[in-house]
């Protein structure tokens, strides 16, 4: 497998999941705002979506879209503890929170990062952002992970996602179970190894 990555972009996520599936793998950093791979490639000849992340199989074809392809590695793996049997309740559990984190906080950055959005318009979607992270606190009161005491791909998610106030100026700072999350997260092993492959922490 081969994992297309921007540095601490939403792709750090799947990277989290390959890591702790134990699963082997190589990665190649694209450059989004040219669009060029590491290797000097186009990336819209790879996928012309141009965004990341992307898994290349074994096959040459390519599987894209951070929650199902942290769903894929898990399931290829066997690793059910971070992404529970088919048919299962803590199936759904851990689907329902990576569709949350996808639709409510993922997309929610997206006009923080825009230039184009006017001061007023970014003002008023870091005050939504803010409320949503602020539910996502109070469900992690009394737990280490969104679903409970176990690490799941929902949460190497939100540890993605979270990671990104800082960038826009939306402080998060006092959401104590949030950031306890944040701190138990960072310092799993296999966290820190891809955040270390990625340059965002030293080595």
């Amino acid at each position: 497998m081969k994992l297309f990555f921007s540095p601490g972009a939403c792709s750090l996520a799947p990277h989290i999941v390959l890591r702790e599936a134990g699963t082997p793998f190589t990665v190649e950093q694209v450059n989004l705002g040219k669009h060029v791979t590491a290797a000097g490639g186009d990336y819209y000849a790879v996928t012309p979506k141009g965004q990341v992340p992307l898994l290349e199989l074994g096959d040459g074809s390519v599987l894209s879209e951070g929650p199902i392809i942290c769903q894929y590695i898990a399931d290829q793996a066997g690793n059910t503890t971070l992404m529970p049997a088919a048919g299962s309740v803590a199936r759904y559990r851990v689907m329902e929170w990576q569709n949350y984190i996808t639709a409510e906080l993922h997309k929610g950055f997206s006009p923080l990062f825009n230039p184009a959005f006017a001061a007023d318009a970014k003002e008023l979607h870091t005050q939504m952002l803010r409320k949503k992270f602020e539910w996502v606190d109070s469900k992690l009161a009394g737990r280490d992970y969104l679903t409970g005491s176990d690490f799941t791909a929902a949460d190497a998610y939100l540890f993605t996602v979270s990671g990104w106030a800082p960038m826009v100026k939306l402080d998060l700072s006092d959401l104590a179970h949030l950031q306890a999350f944040r701190a138990r997260v960072a310092a799993r092993p296999a966290v820190r190894q891809a955040m270390q492959a990625e340059g965002l922490i030293p080595a």
